[in-house]
């Protein structure tokens, strides 16, 4: 996520914004975990990977809006 952007600029928004920081270390806690998962070495349901997946996507959609509405 954020694969473009400088890593200064991320880290400028993550110690200036506490919702941008909580979304961003989420979304990579269940990135993490969605990996292993599909990866076999997280058991975890079908059902429970669903909503892990929805989650993260609902992240990031805020996380990249957050970062829109904060750059400019």
């Amino acid at each position: 996520m954020f694969e473009g952007q400088p890593q200064a600029e991320l880290d400028k928004l993550i110690k200036g914004n506490p919702e941008f920081k909580q979304l961003y270390q989420r979304h990579r806690e269940l990135d993490k975990k969605v990996l292993d998962a599909e990866l076999g070495v997280l058991p975890i349901d079908d059902v429970t990977l669903s909503q892990m997946k929805r989650e993260k996507l609902a992240a990031k959609d805020r996380l990249t809006q957050l970062y829109d509405v904060l750059q400019h």
